[in-house]
């Protein structure tokens, strides 16, 4: 049996995957998870094979709870990022991260479960809308990703004052001082060449962190 946990912090959508992935034989739902700090905890409690990773959680969110859960080489957990984010740059810092796969929630159910499969035989996944597009990062001549400018702890900021939450309110979300974050802030803002928190949330919007 493949164990496997779901991180994702909207309630029906991870009743919703488990009633789909417990039709499988051989795949047993063995937890569920609504942050990162918690996901984490429970990966390491339950002993899963899998963990199913959203991205946009509270707290910690799946970048840095992928960091955690494969900092360690011996670690068999492996992480698959099932998320809404379409979107190449973020799959390519997913799988920097540690994670072994990316599929989008608008895939087919059967291609999530292949993807499930595959990852645990120690393989990689990439969902199939996004696996020219991430090639092509990496061919001559394709012009760099400008987000691989910024750090991972300035993806996060930049994602959440782009979704419209305060200098304040990531503090808290992310664990961080006031001071630390606006910090974060005017790095991402020197390192993308942008003059302020709209031109921020517009350049978001045009890369797919998030929607418009």
């Amino acid at each position: 049996m493949i164990k496997i946990l779901i991180a994702d912090d909207h309630t029906l959508v991870r009743k919703g995957i488990k009633r789909m992935l417990e039709e499988q034989p051989d795949f047993k739902v063995v937890g569920e998870a609504a942050d990162g700090k918690e996901t984490v905890a429970k990966a390491r409690e339950t002993q899963a094979d899998v963990v199913l990773m959203d991205v946009a959680m509270p707290g910690a969110d799946g970048i840095e709870a992928t960091k955690q859960l494969t900092k360690n080489r011996k670690s068999k957990v492996r992480v698959l990022v099932l998320t809404m984010y379409a979107d190449e740059h973020f799959a390519a810092r997913l799988l920097r991260s540690g994670a072994s796969g990316y599929v989008v929630k608008d895939a087919a159910p059967a291609e999530l479960v292949d993807a499930i499969r595959s990852v645990h035989e120690g393989k990689r996944f990439i969902s199939s809308s996004l696996r020219e597009a991430l090639a092509m990062r990496y061919v001559d001549g394709q012009a760099a990703d400008p987000v691989d400018a910024i750090t991972d702890r300035e993806f996060q900021v930049l994602r959440l004052l782009a979704s419209g939450q305060t200098n304040r309110e990531i503090a808290a979300d992310l664990g961080l001082s006031v001071k630390t974050v606006d910090a974060h802030r005017l790095n991402i803002l020197s390192k993308l060449e942008l003059r302020n928190n709209s031109d921020l949330t517009k350049f978001a919007i045009r890369h797919g962190i998030v929607s418009g």
